[in-house]
């Protein structure tokens, strides 16, 4: 089910500013739009103000290759709210904030969702974190790729991959590891990538 908390603090040093939303979601299968799983963790001002996680009916089958990765199952959505049943929370999470994502798959995954349900999506500004970790680590992951757990195990940050608000919290990591390694903020890496 649906989970918000507030929590934390990041133990990065923070330059610029450095609000935004991060998010991740998981899919039943190739289809971008079978959304199992969403998870969104807001920061402001370097601090963790609100999480959101839940599980998603995706009202779709679930392909062994994406069970192998993420976990999930059609047992372990079945009485989970549908996406037409979350995408207003969704949508008031990531509102006209600059949304974090490791990779585009995330962004283009929730734009197919809300067209799929004729609805548009949240206006937000997308900032992708496998292209901030190009510009500020060049040659650091030309060979091992950009994927969140090798850029993760670079920066020190351990979380439990392919949950989407581990995930998401992860990509938030990423880009506290590259403002203090950069000091750009969030406008700096928007205009940067």
């Amino acid at each position: 089910g649906a989970a918000v908390t507030s929590a934390s603090r990041t133990e990065a040093p923070l330059v610029g500013c450095i609000d935004f939303v991060a998010v991740d979601v998981e899919t039943a299968n190739e289809n971008m739009a079978s959304i199992c799983q969403v998870g969104v963790a807001a920061y402001s001002g370097g601090q963790l103000v609100r999480e959101f996680s839940t599980l998603v009916d995706p009202q779709d089958w679930f392909s062994a290759i994406n069970i192998s990765i993420h976990g999930i199952t059609e047992d372990d959505v079945a009485g989970q709210p549908t996406f037409a049943e979350v995408a207003a929370e969704v949508a008031r999470h990531l509102g006209e904030h600059v949304a974090v994502c490791h990779t585009h798959f995330d962004r283009v995954s929730l734009a197919q969702a809300f067209r799929s349900l004729s609805l548009e999506p949240s206006g937000c500004t997308w900032l992708d974190t496998a292209r901030v970790v190009r510009r500020c680590w060049p040659d650091r992951f030309a060979q091992r790729g950009y994927g969140l757990l090798p850029v993760c195990e670079f920066i020190g940050h351990e979380f439990q991959h392919h949950d989407a608000l581990n995930d998401a919290k992860a990509a938030a990591a990423v880009l506290f590891a590259a403002n203090a390694h950069s000091g750009l903020g969030v406008a700096e890496w928007l205009a940067r990538v």
